[in-house]
């Protein structure tokens, strides 16, 4: 919601205070006058924000879509991510990361490796991957922040492809789940559902990810011919990522110890007593397939009515009692500018250990941190340097075993995407 519409509102609002103290209206009469005038508003907002984008980006119809620019797609799918169901999108993607967990060749190298087999690798490397892809999420694909990102995350890659222990698939399905869950979230979920030019901006915007972590797409239908837009390769990726389940989507206990960990990353903050709720909420929150995958009990019928009643009733109350989220209240993981003294970026939330997270008053003292202080875990500035509250580098995120390496590959990555101008339309040169 822009400043002049929040505006508006406020002076209606106050038109109407003003009103009533003039004409004495009775205290009833001015709650149904100010509520019917508040839930008008509501009503006129709510879908402001999207009918704004349709006429703002030149996609009004299917044919349009294929004229879509990665520039665009980012500046549609941030507005979805910031603004519109932040809350969602973001539990989406941590789902999206849980889901590849249910596929034994990545949770395998995740336990030999011991990045989430083991308590003191687990959160940093859950907060590693959180910090990458708020990146290159976060800014303009021809940004600095953006390429630096993916030509880091590239090279954490590349160590584990040429050591044969990430495959092509293993990089496709992936994608996949970060480019679809989102989507299927918001549609279950959400106060409204997506339009075309919306999913469209999550195929154009994923594709361009894949691109530029060379990610082959021979196994999708139109990898040779081309596709016509963002909307098509969404539709193939997604319609592959569901047969690729059926295929590889299996029981394993490599599956279950990396369910474990990140399940209890998941409900750190969550009181021990109720922990156990928390786990039938996770597994309630899973489909059938994922959580045989991943050897968990299916969770008693109430548990999934009691979600999808708390997830219905969150929905009425967005679409026809809540305004929307203005600008200034998006929801942003990390710090827009670096630290002014050591060029350094933060994370500005956190759910468990909070890694990079800059030890100010608030993020020490607001009730959030009371919390945490009376549960006895960390927080930011805590135990000296361990949990790097100076914050990151973008080069330097990732495992501990590899801070200071893979300079030179992502110096030439880095290079290398910044002069492909990866603002414009993937799809440009397909049929």
């Amino acid at each position: 919601m822009s400043h002049g519409r929040l505006l508006t509102v406020l002076l209606v609002l106050v038109a109407i205070y003003s009103s009533a103290s003039v004409y004495h209206l009775s205290s009833w009469a001015f709650v149904a006058c100010f509520a019917s005038v508040y839930l008008v508003c509501v009503q006129w907002l709510r879908f402001e924000r999207v009918s704004r984008m349709l006429t703002e980006y030149p996609y009004e119809s299917r044919a349009s879509l294929k004229k879509m620019t990665t520039d665009d797609a980012f500046k549609i799918q941030l507005c979805l991510m910031e603004l519109e169901f932040p809350f969602t999108t973001e539990k989406a993607l941590q789902f999206a990361l849980f889901r590849t967990y249910g596929i034994p060749s990545i949770s395998k190298l995740l336990i030999q490796t011991k990045q989430l087999s083991e308590k003191a690798f687990a959160s940093k490397r859950y907060a590693d991957t959180e910090v990458l892809i708020a990146e290159f999420i976060g800014h303009a694909p021809s940004s600095d922040r953006a390429c630096s990102a993916i030509a880091r995350m590239n090279y954490i890659h590349s160590v584990y492809q040429r050591a044969g222990k990430i495959t092509n698939d293993d990089m496709l399905y992936t994608l996949s789940l970060f480019a679809t869950e989102p989507v299927g979230w918001i549609h279950r979920y959400e106060w409204r559902d997506l339009t075309d030019m919306e999913r469209c901006a999550f195929g154009v915007f994923w594709k361009s990810i894949g691109d530029a972590m060379e990610i082959d797409y021979s196994v999708l239908p139109s990898s040779k011919s081309g596709w016509v837009d963002g909307l098509q390769w969404f539709d193939e990726i997604l319609v592959w990522s569901r047969n690729y389940e059926e295929k590889y989507m299996v029981p394993d206990l490599y599956n279950k110890k990396t369910a474990d960990e990140t399940t209890a990353i998941l409900l750190y903050s969550v009181p021990e007593a109720l922990k156990p709720l928390g786990r039938n909420v996770v597994s309630a929150l899973m489909d059938e397939r994922l959580r045989a995958a991943m050897i968990y009990p299916a969770p008693s019928q109430i548990y999934t009515s009691t979600v999808n009643t708390i997830f219905g009733i969150r929905k009425f109350v967005i679409r026809h009692l809540l305004l929307p989220r203005p600008y200034f209240m998006r929801h942003q993981s990390i710090s827009p500018t670096p630290d002014k003294d050591t060029g350094r970026y933060h994370r500005l939330l956190y759910a468990s250990e909070p890694w990079y997270v800059k030890p100010t008053v608030r993020n020490r003292w607001a009730l959030s941190a009371l919390t945490d202080r009376i549960a006895g875990r960390p927080l930011p500035g805590d135990d000296g340097n361990k949990f790097k509250p100076y914050g990151y580098k973008i080069n330097d995120v990732g495992p501990t075993s590899m801070e200071g390496k893979g300079m030179q590959a992502f110096d030439e990555v880095r290079g290398r995407l910044m002069k492909q101008g990866r603002g414009g339309c993937p799809f440009a040169f397909s049929k």
